[in-house]
């Protein structure tokens, strides 16, 4: 059976290197690009979260959110709520481990970043396995890894 490595960063910071078994089955689809927004569609979204973020702290508390919710027909249950802004923390965390592999802050992921970090937590992973990490990740066929592509892995790996 062919098995696959990909470091797992968890909340705490420590990082931990996960093997994952059989084909990946995440590699089969590809998503199509998202149109980008126009400056008036973006002007539109933000006066639209600007209501609902009534103190101006920049964010929606739950019960900011609970308030947008209703506004859109929706009447979701506290848990739900709590639940949404969890899963928002998540996807933070998951970004702030991109930053610690990307060092050298060019908003990828290089193999020589993900050599650092496997040699920092004294991994002995080789060559080939590292680049067969970055392989199954990299949909854009630049050799390096985005954010996007980084949590594309995470997720399809249920990292988050």
């Amino acid at each position: 059976m062919n098995k696959r490595c990909w470091l797992n960063l968890n909340l705490s910071g420590s990082v931990e290197t996960r093997l994952i078994s059989g084909p990946a089955p995440y590699l089969q689809k590809k998503a199509g690009p998202k149109p980008d927004l126009t400056e008036e569609q973006k002007q539109e979204i933000r006066e639209a979260f600007d209501l609902f973020d009534t103190d101006g702290s920049g964010t929606i508390d739950v019960k900011e959110l609970k308030v947008a919710m209703r506004a859109l027909g929706f009447e979701p249950k506290k848990e739900e709520i709590k639940k949404m802004i969890s899963e928002k923390d998540s996807k933070e965390e998951i970004l702030k481990a991109f930053r610690l592999f990307d060092d050298d802050g060019t908003g990828k992921i290089s193999f020589k970043n993900l050599k650092r970090v496997s040699k920092e937590l004294g991994e002995n992973l080789t060559d080939e396995e590292l680049q067969e990490m970055i392989d199954e990740a990299d949909r854009d066929g630049d050799g390096e890894i985005n954010e996007q592509e980084f949590l594309r892995i995470m997720k399809k790996t249920s990292l988050y």
